[in-house]
């Protein structure tokens, strides 16, 4: 036997008013610069102690600025907080789009 809604507190919202969840796209963009900044951090830390020098030659090769320097791992990190947080804005923004287009 269930309770009807009425009784438990729960509204029920119906079919036609629900609203696909979207991506806020200045905090998405934000929460993933972070991660690059750390990302890329770390990376100049274990540049510049020897450690996990395979990643940071790549990451030398895919980055203009960065080098396992503390100026060089600074501009590395302001290169992935402007590259991915414009990158992941515009994806979230798409991601909104397609979503609202399709419901």
């Amino acid at each position: 036997m269930s309770t009807p809604p009425e009784q438990t507190g729960v509204r029920e919202i119906p079919e036609s008013s629900r609203v696909s969840p979207g991506l806020d796209p200045l905090p998405f963009a934000v929460a993933a610069a972070t991660v690059a900044a750390v990302i890329m951090l770390l990376l100049g830390l274990f540049g510049a102690i020897g450690v996990y020098e395979g990643g940071v030659e790549m990451m030398e090769q895919w980055h203009l600025f960065f080098t396992p320097t503390p100026a060089g791992t600074i501009a590395g990190i302001l290169e992935a907080v402007v590259i991915t947080g414009v990158f992941t804005y515009l994806f979230a923004e798409l991601y909104n789009r397609f979503t609202s287009s399709l419901s």
